[in-house]
């Protein structure tokens, strides 16, 4: 683990940068990441203790399997990641704010130093989200609030392992530790949507080589059934937003009682169509359950963790699996201009067939 003084002075360089409200916010992220570091206990030394809970006991050393397998198989640059393991007391290590203006589905963008531009930010109090989140909806944002079982730090630090995971399925841990080792490799500042999909990319196909070499087939029929009902979310989700960006441009045109209607009708429609839909499913959809209402922002951070995510995976069989030379090639395709990069992966969605 890089030292804690390394991650003072990165965070607090922050600081400098920022106003009283920015502040605060970059003050609760520096304790709530430094807490997050100084929990944790070898999970070495937690596999070897004879009082570690059995079950705990497993996860860990399934987990450092994972590793093993990401590094070694997957070429991810996995370092000391989730050597340590901290006990977190609640279902999320932080809570995402998503802030979308009522009248379009492009988020609001929070910038910070290094990582760039991101389109939700990160709390690690709820209290925190729910402050923010208010001022957004009086001036009119649709928002929502989630809770994230894991972050990346990007590689900056040595992120730890945390009950966050170990709480997951075995199969979804194991998929997860391959998304957050993902973001390690590249990242655009600016392009959640790049970002997200690449690293979801990693984890499917990750999860399926980790599949076939060690068994577990159930395992992939339930990613399989988690992918098909994402790929169903995400057909519903496009035809909606199609319909809501056409609504959106004519806000210069209509009363806003008259949009507010339509748009309201519409994410109604949405959201009884996918009510419908996860009926036949026997896994939670990736909507939720049994959603009371949708919004703006429910669709804005949808489409932006899935949009390319098959893209990506054609990338990949395209040089046969080859984990170096995607990564390269990822990265390559990072550094073209954003409508460039964007329009190569559509042409790779479009080639696309799944298999798993």
């Amino acid at each position: 683990m890089k030292s804690l003084s390394a991650l003072c002075i990165v965070l607090l360089s922050f600081t400098s940068l920022a106003g009283c409200t920015s502040l605060r916010y970059y003050s609760q992220a520096i304790g709530g990441h430094t807490s997050l570091m100084m929990s944790g206990d070898s999970v070495a030394a937690l596999i070897a203790r004879p009082d570690t809970d059995p079950d705990l006991r497993e996860r860990l050393r399934l987990s450092q399997a994972a590793r093993h397998f990401a590094r070694d198989t997957l070429a991810l640059p996995v370092g000391n990641a989730f050597d340590e393991y901290v006990e977190l007391g609640r279902p999320w290590v932080v809570v995402n704010l998503v802030a979308v203006p009522e009248f379009s589905l492009n988020p609001h963008q929070w910038c910070y130093p290094v990582v760039g531009c991101q389109s939700y930010r990160g709390y690690f109090e709820l209290d925190g989200a729910r402050e923010e989140q208010a001022q957004f909806q009086q001036s009119g944002h649709d928002t929502l609030i989630g809770g994230v079982t894991a972050y990346s730090t990007l590689g900056w630090f040595d992120d730890p392992l945390h009950s966050g995971f170990t709480a997951l399925p075995e199969d979804r841990m194991i998929a997860l530790m391959f998304h957050e080792l993902a973001h390690r490799v590249v990242y655009i500042g600016g392009d959640t949507a790049f970002n997200e999909s690449f690293a979801t990319a990693v984890e499917l196909e990750g999860l399926a080589l980790w599949v076939a070499r060690n068994g577990k087939p159930e395992w992939l029929e339930r990613a399989g059934e988690r992918l098909q009902q994402r790929e169903q979310t995400l057909a519903l989700v496009e035809q909606a937003a199609t319909h809501l960006n056409q609504l959106y441009q004519r806000a210069d045109q209509q009363p806003d009682d008259q949009l507010r209607a339509e748009k309201a009708r519409r994410l109604d429609q949405l959201l009884a169509d996918y009510i419908e839909l996860s009926e036949q499913w026997q896994q939670p959809g990736p909507l939720g359950a049994r959603p009371e209402s949708l919004n703006n922002a429910h669709l804005a951070l949808f489409r932006q963790y899935n949009q390319y995510v098959p893209g990506f995976r054609q990338l990949l069989r395209d040089y046969n699996h080859d984990f170096p030379a995607f990564y390269q090639a990822v990265e390559d395709l990072g550094a073209l201009p954003k409508p460039v990069r964007e329009q190569r992966l559509m042409a790779l969605v479009e080639r696309f067939d799944e298999h798993l």
